[in-house]
């Protein structure tokens, strides 16, 4: 769907993104991750023509990128661009025929979004009279109303309570399901790894990770594991004698516990349950993978630390 071959661009001589490349595929949501200032902007403005790159090429359905694919994109900014002083129907038309809508389309598509978020009452206030959440929800129907192939999301979930954040991802999971591509840039890790197939990590403007989020948290597993069970910490705790750690425990009231637990030496996941065995009542036990989170720390102070030590 989108392809972007080793992409550069400077700005006044202070280098914004290095030979970056990255392929989505049709029918994929895509996390571009990275700290604040990495070059994600940069290169979300490339792929939609704001800005242009000084080396590289950008593909959309194998061909050169231009101003006739934009049709076809949807794009949230980070920064919220509506125009407080209309209402909210009169900046959906106003969006919706810059697109190239007709307005008996924006009207059909404008209804069947109001009616699905439940936002019908809203149709005149004007801009100005929202939250920040009902604007961004307005700004995100605006986002979507041509029916575009290609999803670009800057921080879309800022603003939202998490009922909201949830609308959202499920509506994202819907538009998957459909065969859209979405590219979203977000600093909510959970939510990345909610409903992210695949990820990329840019810092100080290069690429530094890319993978599917089930691989990329595989792949960093440390041999930590979680049991919840019922009976006596302390009867827990000696079972585990020299072979295991605890890390961490959550009390869930009337004995009952989750205990976190990493592995020392050769021992393994049945040698833990089979040491625990007869000491406590195993309601439930599973590998800890590291969330995204964790994934992203340790990406970006490793990358620093390198770049320390060069």
């Amino acid at each position: 769907m989108l392809k972007l071959e080793a992409i550069s661009k400077s700005f006044y001589q202070k280098l914004a993104l290095d030979e970056v490349s990255l392929n989505l595929e049709e029918g994929e949501i895509f996390g571009l991750l990275g700290p604040n200032g990495a070059g994600k902007t940069t290169l979300i403005r490339i792929i939609n023509r704001i800005v242009e790159q000084d080396k590289g090429v950008v593909r959309f359905k194998n061909e050169l990128m231009n101003d006739k694919h934009l049709a076809q994109i949807g794009y949230l900014p980070e920064e919220r661009g509506l125009y407080r002083t209309m209402t909210v129907y009169d900046h959906a038309l106003f969006l919706g025929r810059l697109r190239g809508m007709s307005k008996n389309d924006v009207n059909t598509n404008f209804n069947y979004w109001v009616d699905k978020f439940e936002i019908g009452d809203w149709r005149k206030k004007r801009i100005e009279e929202l939250s920040k959440g009902m604007a961004q929800k307005v700004q995100f129907i605006c986002t979507v109303l041509h029916q575009p192939q290609l999803l670009i999301l800057d921080e879309p979930f800022s603003g939202f309570d998490p009922i909201n954040v949830e609308l959202i991802q499920q509506e994202l999971k819907e538009m998957k399901t459909q065969g859209k591509t979405i590219m979203l840039s977000s600093h909510n890790m959970k939510s990345v790894e909610e409903i992210c197939d695949r990820v990329a990590l840019i810092h100080q403007s290069k690429k530094i990770l890319e993978g599917r989020v089930s691989q990329i948290r595989e792949s960093r597993k440390d041999g930590n594991f979680a049991v919840r069970f019922s009976g006596s910490m302390i009867a827990f705790v000696n079972a585990l004698w020299t072979g295991f750690e605890l890390v961490d425990k959550e009390v869930l009231g009337d004995n009952r516990f989750v205990a976190y637990v990493k592995m020392r030496g050769e021992n393994n996941f049945q040698d833990l349950l089979q040491v625990l065995l007869g000491q406590i009542q195993i309601e439930a036990a599973w590998e800890v993978l590291p969330s995204m989170q964790e994934v992203f720390i340790q990406e970006i102070n490793h990358s620093n630390q390198t770049q320390d030590e060069k």
